[in-house]
């Protein structure tokens, strides 16, 4: 099967708890989206806010890396799995994190990339939760995402980004 490349969208806050425990969760624990990804497939957050509901606006990419096996597996155990009822069992994804990236912001990437260059209404598309991207775009974000050297222009203003380290 060839590489596909997928985006998903979910805040900074769950990014980093998936990020912990070395999976991916989207669209609320669903299991369809997770379904159509393979081992090997590239996979990034882009987080709009850093919490739900009332989390201050980021609008930045905050993990990025490989999905780890084929299975999609279905979260059991822990308090914060359980809704009111009970009831509360998200599907998830293992995934082998790139723990030295870095949050980029999606601002200087616009007219870069295949999914919002030319498109003035490209947030649109993230309010399916997740969606395909490009070999393109997934390369051109994780570029960004890598941790720049000391003498790099980027160091400056990326002190207090948060990183995927654990």
């Amino acid at each position: 099967m060839p590489i596909r490349f997928w985006l998903g969208v979910v805040q900074r806050e769950h990014v980093l708890r998936g990020v912990a425990g070395g999976f991916a969760q989207v669209n609320h624990g669903a299991k369809a989206p997770l379904a159509r990804m393979n081992t090997a497939d590239g996979f990034v957050y882009y987080s709009p806010k850093t919490s739900y509901p009332d989390g201050d606006p980021l609008r930045e990419f905050t993990a990025i890396g490989r999905i780890a096996d084929d299975e999609v597996f279905q979260a059991t155990q822990g308090a914060t799995m359980r809704g009111p009822a009970g009831d509360f069992l998200p599907w998830r994804r293992r995934v082998d994190w790139e723990h030295e990236a870095v949050s980029a912001p999606i601002r200087p990437l616009l007219p870069v990339l295949e999914f919002t260059r030319d498109n003035p209404n490209w947030g649109y598309q993230l309010r399916r939760g997740v969606i395909e991207i490009s070999r393109h775009d997934f390369d051109v974000i994780r570029q960004q995402m890598r941790p720049p050297s000391p003498d790099d222009p980027r160091a400056r203003g990326r002190s207090g980004r948060a990183t995927m380290a654990r």
